[in-house]
C-alpha cells in the first residue's frame, strides 16, 4: 500500500508542479474553450493577480507533495484549487475535465492514506491551545 501511497503522491505532485510552472513559463500549449469559459478566464486575467496566486500555489504544493514535505497541508490547500478546476470543467468546458477528474481522484485517495493526518481538523468539538 505504501508504494501505491508514494506513487499517487508523486503523480499528484507532478501534475500541479508542471500546471503550475507552465503558467509561468507557457511550455505547454493552451487548450481552446468555449466562450464562457474564455469570458471567465478572462476576467480572472485581468485582476492581475489570480493567476500569479494560483500558479505559485500550485508550483509550492507540487513541490512539497513530490518531496514527502507537509502533504497534508498541501492537500488541504490544493482541495479548493481541484474543486474548481473541477466545477470549471464541468460547467463551462467538460471536454478536458479528464485531467482534473485524475487530480480529484489522486486527491481523495490521498487524503484518505493521510486521514490520521485530519482528526484535529475534523473534530467538531475542537478547543484552542
Amino acid at each position: 500500500m505504501s508504494h501505491l501511497v508514494t506513487a499517487a503522491r508523486i503523480l499528484l505532485g507532478l501534475f500541479f508542479l508542471v500546471f503550475g510552472l507552465n503558467g509561468f513559463f507557457q511550455f505547454l500549449p493552451q487548450p481552446e474553450f468555449p466562450e464562457p469559459a474564455t469570458r471567465m478566464v478572462g476576467a480572472l486575467a485581468e485582476t492581475g493577480y489570480f493567476f500569479v496566486f494560483l500558479k505559485l500555489t500550485e508550483t509550492t504544493c507540487g513541490f512539497f507533495l513530490l518531496i514527502g514535505r507537509f502533504v497534508p497541508l498541501a492537500l488541504t490547500v490544493l482541495a479548493p484549487v481541484v474543486a474548481n478546476i473541477i466545477m470549471f470543467h464541468l460547467f463551462l468546458a467538460p471536454a478536458g475535465i479528464l485531467p482534473g477528474a485524475l487530480a480529484l481522484a489522486l486527491g481523495v485517495f490521498l487524503a484518505w492514506a493521510y486521514r490520521r493526518s485530519f482528526v484535529g481538523v475534523l473534530d467538531p468539538n475542537a478547543q484552542p491551545g
